[in-house]
């Protein structure tokens, strides 16, 4: 992939709210995200897998829109369709068919001949190492082979657009960094863009380059993860022995990102101009003691936690 190229926004959500019944599950939806590989985060409930049917056209819109590819999901027809690869969470599988017979049908469901959807079958399956497995029952099969075949399947009819619902779930750690470093050979190949669900925050952070953070339906982050990386920002973990509230109020002052965590714990997030020995004189300025203080640099961790805590969004 050319590196200066500017990449295409493969999800552009305007204005999206969805209704199911009579629950608004996703309000007010807005944002235009252009990574090769989109994270999709959030608590239970909060509507993420409820965010990627309305994408594929499972749900309509009571509200607003989105844009796939640049086409209105509104409007989309079949052909648009075909550009999307989807790898849900659950199984679904024809349990006595073979993984090539079922990636076969697969490809020919995207428009692929016939002959051409076997042997392109065979390829991706040789490719995610399934061998000579591939012509066993799925039914057969571990948790790990499954979900190798439901990404052959999502994959094979070469998408522009790959949707991924908890492709680690259930992996051991062999399985797992398998599955993370075949996610990130299709990002790196330029052809396909991925959005990945998980509730696993070390595997958004190894293959995405940007976030989508929901929480109760709405969107409280959406950040580059890159952009995010090069603030470089500082944060730490503080136990403050006396009045925590007065060391909380000093450090706003001081242009600190501050939020209680639980007791008298807290979480900071220090500006440039802020550093450790300061930190220090805050609590001597706020007449409190540091019983316990961590210190790292930004993660996806810590951008989770705080958008929980804010509820607010912004890029």
């Amino acid at each position: 992939m050319d590196p200066t190229r500017q990449p295409r926004s493969p999800v552009e959500l305007d204005h999206l709210s969805v209704r199911l019944g009579s629950k608004t599950v996703l309000s007010d939806l807005t944002a235009r995200v252009s990574g090769r590989a989109v994270g999709l985060l959030g608590p239970n409930g909060a509507g993420k897998s409820t965010l990627m049917r309305t994408l594929l056209g499972f749900h309509r819109p009571c509200a607003g829109t989105a844009r796939i590819l640049g086409a209105d999901i509104r409007k989309a027809g079949r052909h648009f369709r075909r550009q999307i690869g989807y790898m849900p969470e659950g199984e679904a599988f024809i349990a006595d068919a073979s993984a090539v017979g079922q990636v076969r049908l697969m490809a020919e469901l995207a428009g692929l001949p016939r002959h051409q959807a076997l042997e392109r079958a065979h390829e991706i399956l040789l490719f995610l190492g399934v061998g000579e497995e591939r012509y066993r029952p799925v039914g057969t099969y571990s948790i790990g082979m499954k979900q190798i075949t439901k990404l052959a399947v999502a994959a094979v009819g070469g998408p522009s657009l790959l949707i991924l619902d908890e492709p680690t779930n259930g992996l051991d750690a062999g399985a797992r960094k398998r599955m993370i470093d075949v996610i990130r050979q299709i990002r790196d190949s330029g052809h396909t863009q991925v959005l990945l669900s998980s509730h696993l925050l070390p595997d958004v952070e190894a293959c995405c380059d940007e976030v989508l953070i929901l929480k109760n339906g709405r969107l409280v982050r959406h950040c580059n993860l890159d952009r995010e990386r090069r603030t470089n920002r500082k944060f730490l973990y503080l136990e403050i022995l006396g009045h925590a509230e007065a060391f909380r109020a000093e450090a706003a002052r001081r242009g600190c990102d501050i939020s209680a965590d639980r007791g008298d714990s807290v979480r900071m997030v220090l500006p440039e101009a802020i550093g450790i020995p300061d930190v220090y004189r805050m609590a001597a300025e706020a007449d409190v003691r540091i019983g316990r203080l961590s210190y790292k640099r930004d993660s996806l961790e810590e951008i989770f936690m705080n958008a929980m805590d804010s509820g607010h969004g912004s890029l």
